[in-house]
């Protein structure tokens, strides 16, 4: 096989009119046929690699997540498993594995660093740091994943220790997350041997921990952003910056993924080859992924694109073999899925939901303690607003936009947490979702107590999966099933996008303003990331550590 065209030679910053010949998917010759570009001729570049993304907040399994990135230049991912590790433990790793390894997909999955994600909340499972040295001796495992618990790593904490050292015994980079430490803290949780984060929220913070050695990856997810933030800094660490979406729904996934972040870049005036190797470049070299950089003697991972402006796709190749053309994925649906799951919740009823006055705090002024949910972010901030009594009871206030959220274990019968949540602009129905991360139990936001324990029960009959309801009816609901760790579906991946995107609108059309209401909604039990959020314990203060409400 042989592909010409404008080979880009990123780390040689040239592009040059060449032919490539390929066998058993190898590069064998690459033959300068013209020096600079030929007009008219597609562009060749390596192939784009997402550097930290959660495959099942796409909804789909790695097969079907692999169908559509393709499409958009991407070859391969650095795959963080911990949302099914959260629920199905060491299992569940195994079954992300075993169904990429289906397709003619580059996944490099991590050991999961933080299961559970903290001891405030109920999970499925649990990876101690034995089980974590075992995963890090395979080959199919490529690094740590993200280490959340960095008051482990500043306290020395003996488990969190144990990790990182198994880490660093077989030679694999540990990926961070660790919004807002800065300074000395930073310094120290980096020395420990964290070699990433993806959690910065100002280009200020980049750079504090810029400096001290980290990498630092720029994310544009289906919630969380930090682009505009942080993208300025390619200019003057271009060795140092990596790409990611860390979480993408399936339609999201459909429009686009990393060729869109590189044709954001260049439309700011970063330079075109400090953008791709952002894009194409820094993860391989970081985490000594098995994907090639168009040499001589690399597998065939490369990609062909008609401009160098907005990176339209017109091929994809991975080992040589052609994985999509203008716009359609030759990846073929495989469908033979057999779902792993842990899901043991009962129907919930109106009687369970409730919010007793004497059980929750309010001030002298009678102002009570509120999440206020902020689009495009994770972090929440916490505020102080005038509750709605009725009778002996709090209720949703929706035309102050103060909604009830409730969390229910998803995992064993146990008290519902319950608290009040702002920005989600629900005028009438309730949104609810087992993707919650990152215990992943139920979590619920709606106007009134009919609408969300009909939208909970949808999930529950479904043993996972994200549902609206319009008016208190169940009839009136729409469910997407994901029996798959109650986090995937098995089905095809573009059927799953389109009804993901009506049941987007249909949360829309209750009043909601946010740009993805379920994204935001499923982060909204984690309590890695501050200020305060709901699990399934109580009300928690990820501050101070401590829980402002118990469940009841």
């Amino acid at each position: 096989m042989t592909i010409k065209g404008n080979l880009v030679a990123i780390l040689a910053s040239r592009i040059d009119y060449s032919e490539i010949t390929v066998e058993n998917g190898i590069i064998q010759t690459i033959t300068l046929l013209q020096e600079g570009p030929l007009a008219g001729a597609p562009y060749i570049l390596p192939g784009f690699i997402d550097s930290h993304v959660h495959i099942e907040s796409s909804m789909l399994v790695p097969a079907e997540f692999a169908r559509l990135a393709v499409v958009h230049g991407t070859v391969a991912t650095i795959s963080d498993p911990h949302e099914i590790a959260n629920v199905c433990g060491v299992a569940g790793v195994d079954f992300m594995i075993e169904n990429g390894k289906q397709v003619p997909f580059k996944f490099h999955f991590g050991a999961p660093s933080c299961v559970p994600a903290t001891i405030f909340e109920t999970a499925g499972a649990a990876i101690n740091s034995e089980d974590v040295d075992e995963l890090l001796t395979r080959k199919d495992i490529y690094y740590l994943s993200e280490m959340m618990n960095y008051p482990g790593v500043l306290h020395g904490d003996s488990e969190v220790m144990k990790k990182i050292a198994a880490a660093r015994k077989w030679g694999k980079p540990v990926d961070g997350h660790a919004p807002g430490l800065r300074g000395e803290m930073a310094q120290q949780y980096i020395a420990a041997g964290i070699s990433t984060d993806h959690e910065c929220f100002t280009a200020a913070e980049a750079l504090d921990k810029l400096q001290y050695g980290m990498k630092i990856l720029i994310r544009e997810g289906s919630a969380a952003k930090n682009f505009d933030a942080l993208i300025e800094l390619l200019h003057d660490y271009p060795e140092h910056i990596l790409f990611c979406s860390d979480d993408k729904h399936p339609d999201s996934l459909v429009e686009s993924h990393i060729n869109a972040l590189c044709a954001r870049a260049i439309q700011k005036g970063l330079p075109l080859f400090a953008v791709l190797r952002a894009a194409c470049i820094n993860p391989v070299l970081h985490y000594s992924m098995e994907v090639g950089l168009l040499r001589e003697g690399d597998s065939a991972d490369c990609i062909l694109v008609s401009n160098l402006e907005n990176f339209e796709v017109a091929a994809t190749y991975i080992n040589g073999c052609l994985v999509a053309e203008n716009g359609v994925s030759l990846i073929e649906t495989n469908g033979q899925v057999t779902p792993l799951n842990a899901f043991a919740a009962n129907p919930v009823s109106v009687s369970d939901l409730p919010i007793p006055f004497s059980s929750y705090p309010s001030d002298e002024e009678g102002r009570i303690p509120v999440i206020q949910a902020l689009d495009g972010q994770l972090i929440t901030h916490r505020m102080y607003c005038k509750g709605n009594r009725q009778a002996n009871e709090w209720i949703s206030n929706p035309g102050e936009d103060l909604l009830k959220i409730v969390v229910v274990n998803r995992y064993h019968p146990a008290p519902i947490a319950k608290a009040f949540v702002q920005g989600f602009g629900f005028k009438k129905g309730a949104i609810a979702s087992s993707v919650a991360h990152d215990s992943h139990n139920i979590v619920a936001v709606g106007v009134d107590d009919e609408s969300i324990a009909a939208a909970i029960n949808l999930v529950i009959q479904s043993r996972g999966g994200v549902s609206c309801v319009k008016d208190g009816d169940h009839l009136n609901g729409m469910i997407i099933s994901l029996p798959v760790g109650g986090l995937m579906s098995a089905e095809n991946g573009y059927r799953v996008a389109e009804r993901y995107t009506a049941i987007d609108q249909m949360a829309k059309n209750l009043g909601s303003q946010l740009s993805a209401p379920f994204m935001t909604l499923s982060f909204m039990a984690l309590l890695v990331i501050p200020h305060i959020k709901l699990s399934d314990r109580g009300l928690f203060n990820g501050d101070n550590f401590t829980f402002v409400t118990a469940a009841s």
